[in-house]
């Protein structure tokens, strides 16, 4: 989880030093993706209702979105580390901390009943890797996204068709054993690091550009707009040669873009989906300030808080919601109270609460 210090939204000046001016578009991109995964884990998803199209929107796109934001945001954090002007034992001080929270809180919100697959955990294996991956070059960051896109779908599904027997999807929690918690995390769960490393990898890569630059902006959104678009047209297309559906364990699935598929173009389509948003979100601030933007961006500098404290909600309203209606009511409750609940934290504090808890105790004064 993207970590809501100031140092995690700063970008666009890459070279004038750690305290640069923070750049509340990601944070509003950062809002969205959590106001997505929110009105996705409410639902129904499963809804049919008319306009249930527009309210699933966000389904198998927010969370990417969320992914590629903690990879800008760790590149920001740890540009000091790249260039060489810190040492990485302090580094990996910091991040063995920030993924022992994450990921025991991850298992334990889990063991809740609020029918949501927790993303956290997988969150703590990412920023390991991220740890791993924090000075090598650019193109190393984009291969390494590529085979998230490409290899990790091949291998994801070829090891279930040579099993004759699909994954389980079962998210890990608290009190498993480890020799099941990891294989979870990596591949057999509903968040498999071999997929997931490749939106986290392609954020790692953007968060070292100048991301306030018009000229990247533009680029960024023809080609972010382009893939978006094709990925989908190309699952319809091979749907329709198709003419039926595909099984649960053929190699005709790595043309289908369902979301959480863990397919190839599900991937590409809501990646580009996402950056593009981004591209919105920096563009707006470019032309018309940050005080457009500053409501959202608060919610999206307390993503960590909101994300739990939502589960926790949901544990308590559960079974409900039964109809589109319900879910669009208590999705937009949670997202005003949460946004209210913001501005005022944010008017006396730098950090939320569980944003603080995530850095290591002898970086509080930072």
């Amino acid at each position: 989880m993207a970590d809501a210090a100031d140092a995690m939204a700063r970008t666009g000046t890459a070279g004038h030093g750690p305290r640069a001016a923070r750049v509340l578009g990601i944070d509003a991109a950062r809002a969205l993706a959590i106001i997505g995964m929110v009105t996705v884990n409410v639902g129904p998803v499963e809804s049919t209702e008319p306009g249930a199209w527009f309210y699933l929107l966000a389904h198998g796109r927010a969370s990417i979105l969320f992914v590629l934001l903690a990879g800008i945001g760790f590149s920001l954090m740890t540009r000091r580390v790249r260039e060489a002007r810190e040492g990485l034992r302090p580094l990996w001080a910091a991040l063995a901390w920030r993924c022992a929270v994450l990921l025991l809180a991850g298992l334990a919100l889990q063991r809740l009943g609020h029918e949501v697959n927790v993303i956290l955990a997988v969150y703590a294996l990412l920023f390991v890797v991220a740890g791993a991956l924090v000075r090598a070059g650019d193109g190393l960051l984009l291969v390494v996204a590529g085979l998230g896109a490409t290899v990790g779908p091949a291998l994801w599904l070829g090891l279930q068709v040579r099993a004759d027997a699909p994954f389980s999807g079962r998210p890990p929690q608290l009190g498993d054993p480890p020799a099941e918690v990891l294989p979870s995390l990596l591949l057999t769960g509903p968040y498999p690091l071999v997929t997931w490393v490749a939106p986290f990898a392609l954020g790692m890569w953007l968060g070292r550009r100048d991301l306030t630059d018009p000229a990247l902006q533009r680029r960024l959104a023809v080609l972010a707009g382009a893939v978006a678009v094709a990925a989908p047209l190309l699952a319809r297309l091979a749907a329709r040669l198709r003419g039926g559906r595909v099984g649960d364990l053929s190699w005709e699935l790595l043309l289908t873009d369902a979301p959480h598929g863990q397919m190839p173009l599900w991937i590409l389509g809501a990646t580009g989906t996402s950056v593009l948003l981004l591209v919105v979100c920096l563009a707006l601030e470019r032309r018309w300030g940050d005080r457009p933007l500053r409501p959202l961006a608060l919610l999206g500098q307390l993503s960590l808080t909101f994300y739990v404290a939502h589960l926790v909600a949901l544990a308590w309203v559960r079974p409900l919601p039964h109809t589109l209606l319900q879910g669009a009511a208590i999705s937009a409750v949670m997202v005003v109270v949460a946004a209210v609940a913001a501005v005022l934290w944010r008017r006396r504090f730098r950090r939320g609460p569980l944003e603080v808890l995530v850095r290591a105790p002898w970086t509080w004064r930072a």
